[in-house]
């Protein structure tokens, strides 16, 4: 069966997935994004969208204008990059000048090898907010939640600045973050600036192929252990936990809230099943639809999505407020949405997690925790150490503070 992908450039010979990442130059024109369904390179910038409401319009006058069918433009314009988690922060959208396509990453028995071993710079690492900070806000969030029974969750991050006078070589990062978690979501998109953010995802928000929908919120996570007995007694341990399939439950039923109205069909698992990364584990459920209005796209439904309480919280409104209150940092794209969408209306966009902002010799990465009524402080600054270790790893670096 013809992908999707395959479809767009039979005209052409096909590259692989590591040409595709080779081939990538870190700019405000250029973005990669390669998830189980194919890899993506754009390169140039035909037009900026930085509102979202705007990309239906764009997308259609490009296609007017469009001569289909050449080497490197699809015959379906697109839009590429990433939105940001405040709703009023401009988007970092662009259509490319040239597309192409590559099949998954997971496929590439080049990608599939060990990457070289990272250089290990001397990386200064400086935590924001410190540590015992972020336990002080856990434990404010779940003092409110006490004293306001409508505040059920939210989602507190923080930061790991790391400095180097090297900086890191971006291609290899990509490689090896690809290598890490092949049937992941791994993206480096245009952040403004000279910035560039880079990451490898495991929560598609929503694709569109046709009028076929999928969603796959993952809330609930345990770090995993190098020894195999403990690792899998994490995840039973995390499949059993009444918290974390509460937490879970919050997620999945803003899924499907946001999605009923656009869809003829949604089926919704009846409980949540456990899916490994290679720095976690989480609860995981598969969302699948059949839409009812063609006209509908990829990015109409993860507009409508966004924020979910992966990210957030609920109430949205609250758990956004708190989070202005509790956080020392601007988010940015982080728990944003990144992806991209053709002006028939598919496309594929994940949550923006797992990911550092690269400028210069600094990174700084982002992880955070779902807050509950019964988290603990220590509990939640582990997993957010957990989940920084997918970027240290790719740098060369284990562990962060």
């Amino acid at each position: 069966m013809t992908t999707a992908f395959e479809a767009r450039d039979a005209i052409v010979p096909q590259p692989s997935a590591g040409d595709l990442v080779a081939g990538y130059r870190a700019g405000p024109a250029a973005a990669l994004f390669a998830g189980p369904t194919g890899t993506l390179l754009a390169e140039g910038v035909r037009q900026a969208v930085p509102d979202p409401a705007d990309v239906a319009r764009v997308l259609r006058e490009a296609a007017d204008r469009d001569t289909p069918g050449t080497a490197d433009r699809p015959a379906r314009p697109l839009v590429v990059g990433a939105i940001p988690f405040a709703p009023d922060r401009p988007a970092e959208l662009f259509v490319p000048a040239a597309v192409h396509w590559a099949p998954p990453a997971a496929d590439d028995p080049l990608l599939r090898l060990p990457p070289p071993a990272a250089a290990s710079p001397a990386w200064r690492q400086q935590p924001q907010p410190a540590p015992v900070l972020y336990r002080a806000a856990v434990a404010e969030a779940v003092r409110l939640m006490g004293r306001d029974p409508e505040l059920r969750k939210v989602v507190l991050a923080r930061t790991l600045q790391l400095t180097s006078p090297g900086g890191a070589d971006l291609r290899a990062m990509l490689h090896r973050l690809i290598h890490r978690d092949p049937h992941g979501y791994t993206f480096a998109v245009p952040a403004g600036g000279a910035a560039t953010l880079v990451g490898a995802s495991p929560e598609l928000l929503v694709s569109r192929r046709g009028r076929a929908v999928v969603s796959n919120p993952l809330a609930g996570s345990a770090a995993r252990s190098a020894d195999p007995a403990q690792d899998a007694a994490r995840g039973a341990a995390l499949l059993e936990s009444a918290k974390d399939r509460a937490e879970h439950a919050f997620v999945v039923d803003a899924v499907r809230r946001s999605l009923a109205p656009f869809c003829a069909e949604l089926h919704v698992p009846e409980g949540p099943e456990l899916i490994r990364t290679a720095a976690m584990w989480h609860l995981s459920t598969t969302v699948t639809g059949t839409l009812a209005d063609p006209a509908v796209s990829a990015l109409d439904m993860a507009l409508a999505l966004h924020p979910t309480p992966a990210v957030c919280g609920t109430p949205t409104s609250a758990a956004r407020e708190l989070i202005g209150g509790l956080e020392p940092f601007d988010r940015g794209l982080y728990t944003g949405v990144v992806g991209w969408g053709d002006a028939a209306g598919d496309g594929e966009w994940v949550v923006t997690l797992r990911c550092a902002e690269v400028e210069g010799d600094r990174l700084r990465l982002f992880a955070g925790a779902g807050v509950v009524a019964d988290s603990r402080p220590d509990d939640e600054l582990a997993e957010t150490a957990a989940k920084f270790r997918t970027f240290l790893h790719a740098v060369g670096l284990e562990e962060g503070k």
